[in-house]
């Protein structure tokens, strides 16, 4: 199962970074959560995908990362996407690969 989340914090308390929009202090406490869950992860500039076994586990990883920008922020803003595939694993690269075989025109029908 994948997880595409992006969390920020919202009506933070003013400082030099919130002045100027920047949400990346509290954005990296999210990802610090994903990266010490050690299930497979990316991040990018707009999400942060994880992979697990099942929904709990996912669901549990998203909650803490939440929990860690509410610790930092009275109101937080989450938006989440899932692909729910259960019995494939492998498929935050293998997703992306697929995409790319067809590109070269390696895949079918290309």
């Amino acid at each position: 199962m994948l997880f595409a989340f992006s969390i920020a914090p919202s009506g933070a308390p003013a400082s030099p970074e919130s002045a100027g929009g920047g949400v990346s202090a509290a954005v990296a406490e999210a990802v610090r959560v994903v990266r010490e869950s050690g299930l497979p992860h990316e991040t990018t500039s707009m999400f942060t995908t994880i992979e697990s076994d099942t929904w709990d586990e996912g669901m549990e990883v998203v909650k803490r990362a939440v929990e860690a920008v509410s610790a930092v922020a009275p109101r937080v803003s989450l938006v989440l996407k899932a692909d729910i595939r259960p019995g494939y694993t492998g498929q935050l690269g293998a997703k992306v690969e697929r995409v790319e075989e067809h590109l070269r025109g390696d895949g079918e029908g290309a």
